[in-house]
């Protein structure tokens, strides 16, 4: 049993899902979680090396539930992916609260209630990589986008802050900023996405990030991601105008 293992959260559909397929592919063990069991189970029978452990992430005491089960199961964990997230953008569009707060209750907070179940067995260790999947979003303010950019702006914050107290215990924290990748998720937007890409590309891009080199942060494509890294050095006049002119005539379905 000197397989290596990973847990993904998120890991019914898209990214979370084309990576576990990667993972699985590439030997190793890979723990699935998500509130759907019956995707999940779809995955976990089709391939032999793939578990699944429902769970919904708002649940902080499920978390641990469900992380101690991974561990009795395969004893060592060496990468968690942690990438649950949520995302309507007909609620985006305006000031809606409640929206806002479930936003940040899956995409910030599930994130967060994940991480605090590893964070002592991590520590102890002293190896391993935590991953926390934002997005291109999370960069700088957009339009129509109260609740899903800022949850990933917290979500960069938080990985920079714990990238500090982790290194003290020799553990990678890892961000990772995909652009516009096809998923349930993307498919409710209205609007042309440039660079849209597979969650294949998407999991090859993150195994390969992981796995080959020692990054803090995972992003791609870089035709987009460094792009909007540029953008987010703009001064905010600058930045405000030339978003403005980009999304100005964007037809709205």
């Amino acid at each position: 049993m000197n397989k290596k293992t990973i847990w993904i959260t998120g890991g019914s559909t898209g990214i979370g899902k084309a990576l576990a397929i990667k993972f699985a592919n590439e030997g190793w063990n890979v723990a699935i979680s998500a509130r759907r069991v019956d995707l999940l189970d779809e995955l976990s029978n089709k391939y032999e090396n793939i578990s699944s452990f429902q769970l919904d992430v708002t649940d902080k005491s499920k978390c641990e539930e469900v992380f101690n089960n991974i561990k009795s199961k395969y004893e060592n964990i060496d990468i968690c992916f942690f990438s649950t997230g949520t995302w309507d953008p007909k609620k985006e569009k305006d000031i809606d609260v409640e929206q806002m707060e479930e936003v940040f209750r899956v995409n910030f907070f599930g994130t967060v209630n994940s991480i605090k179940a590893v964070e002592k067995y991590f520590k102890d260790k002293k190896n391993g990589i935590i991953t926390i999947v934002s997005s291109i979003a999370g960069y700088r303010g957009l339009p129509n986008s109260t609740g899903y950019g800022p949850s990933k702006s917290a979500l960069n914050n938080l990985a920079e802050s714990l990238y500090f107290d982790f290194k003290r215990s020799n553990v990678r924290i890892c961000l990772v900023s995909p652009g516009f990748i096809k998923t349930p998720m993307t498919d409710k937007n209205d609007f042309k996405m440039p660079f849209l890409k597979t969650t294949e590309y998407a999991a090859e891009k993150i195994y390969d990030g992981l796995i080959n080199k020692n990054v803090f942060e995972i992003h791609f494509p870089k035709s987009l991601t460094l792009i909007l890294k540029l953008f987010s050095l703009l001064p905010s006049k600058i930045y405000f105008s030339l978003v403005g002119k980009m999304t100005k005539h964007q037809k709205k379905n």
